[in-house]
């Protein structure tokens, strides 16, 4: 057995008070106990002085297939199954440094993300929704989820659920990435996208929807999706939330996640601004959407969309909190459970990680500084452990 030991935790939920020694045996959280307690005879300690202990970090929104070039998605099609290899290595390497345990993958391509171990050693443990499902030369098409009309989108569940995903992700609207595809209008009818929440759940899996078009949140709210990632809530008029909405999705425990998180000094490539330009939108319009949305009682998540351009690396959840703190008015320790413990619950893993809890998987987080006072010290990893594995320290 081995303890943690710092001054400050933060337990999934909420700071613990004096700190915590969490106890690990093998790949399992054994026992948490106050940071002040001596540790059971025979077991060794590591002491992080100035450190704030917390569970690994999850990202509950990432495309592991995508680089983080200018041309993440749209070189997709022409990449060999060996280079989509290499990329998902690096990117997972590339979480794991920024101390993040758990991914969801919501973007593969051909399968090569749902096809891999999910909890491979010395990888953070993946999610994994398959190719997503959307309308022919619609958003992503490439990833090879093209499917039209109520049976092809059935079937195309069914084949999710045989093949082993996690999660079914539809992209309801079109997206900023997919020349030719329109954020402000839906890609299916809102009996399409009843048919896939249907079918899902039949097969047990849950749905999240991509959705930046605000008919596509409404669309995805009425038909019972588990999840909305972005919900730019985007009209050809701007941005626009309707009063009422934040309360519906709040009632209806929808997990959100706006996607935050953009390296800083760094612009998206030109294509990508053009398109923004011409839907009359952008990453500061986005911004004020995600306050408004917790402002009306949303909880938000802290996914990312890693990888799908250079302002979205992998590793960015400490990006993501900063912003939900500094931008959109969420309190801190409500900001870093949207990035642990209640992203563990969204992704469906809340009973294995995400919290420091005897029974759960050994995903630790050491940081220097408080977090609670000062997010942007996630960005500062002293220790990660994985599944009771320390794979960096220092």
């Amino acid at each position: 057995m081995h303890g943690y030991r710092a001054d400050r935790a933060f337990d999934g939920e909420r700071p613990l008070p004096g700190g915590a020694l969490v106890l690990v045996d093998g790949a399992t959280i054994r026992g948490v106990q106050p940071a002040a307690a001596p540790a059971p005879e025979g077991c060794t300690v590591t002491d992080l002085p100035g450190a704030t202990l917390l569970p690994g970090l999850v990202d509950t929104h990432v495309h592991l297939c995508a680089d983080g070039g200018p041309h993440a998605l749209d070189q997709l099609p022409d990449l060999a199954a060996e280079r989509l290899e290499g990329i998902v290595t690096r990117a997972l390497a590339g979480q794991l440094r920024a101390g993040v345990t758990t991914v969801r993958d919501l973007g593969d391509r051909d399968w090569v993300v749902a096809d891999r171990p999910r909890r491979a050693a010395g990888a953070p443990t993946v999610v994994a929704s398959g190719p997503p499902l959307t309308a022919p030369r619609g958003h992503c098409w490439a990833m090879g989820g093209e499917v039209s009309g109520v049976p092809g989108l059935r079937r195309a569940v069914r084949e999710r659920a045989e093949r082993g995903a996690d999660v079914v992700k539809v992209m309801v609207s079109g997206g900023l990435l997919t020349p030719g595809t329109d954020v402000t209008a839906c890609q299916f009818s809102p009996e399409e996208v009843r048919a896939v929440v249907d079918e899902a759940h039949r097969a047990g899996l849950p749905v999240t929807a991509h959705a930046h078009a605000l008919p596509a949140v409404e669309a995805a709210l009425a038909a019972g999706a588990d999840g909305i990632e972005h919900c730019s809530c985007l009209t050809g008029a701007g941005a626009r939330v309707p009063g009422d909405l934040p309360a519906r999705l709040a009632a209806a425990g929808t997990a959100v996640c706006p996607t935050l998180g953009r390296l800083p000094g760094i612009e998206p490539p030109a294509h990508v601004l053009a398109r923004m330009a011409a839907s009359g939108t952008s990453y500061e319009d986005h911004l004020v959407t995600a306050a408004a949305l917790h402002r009306g009682g949303v909880a938000l998540l802290a996914g990312t969309d890693a990888g799908v351009g250079p302002t979205k690396p992998h590793g960015g959840v400490a990006l993501a909190v900063g912003e939900l703190v500094a931008t959109c008015g969420v309190p801190a320790a409500e900001a870093l459970a949207g990035a642990t413990g209640r992203a563990a619950d969204a992704v469906g893993l809340g009973s294995r990680t995400g919290r420091l809890r005897a029974g759960r998987d050994a995903d630790l987080l050491a940081v220097d500084g408080d977090p609670l006072t000062d997010p942007a010290c996630l960005q500062r990893p002293r220790l990660v452990v994985l599944r009771g594995r320390e794979v960096l320290r220092g």
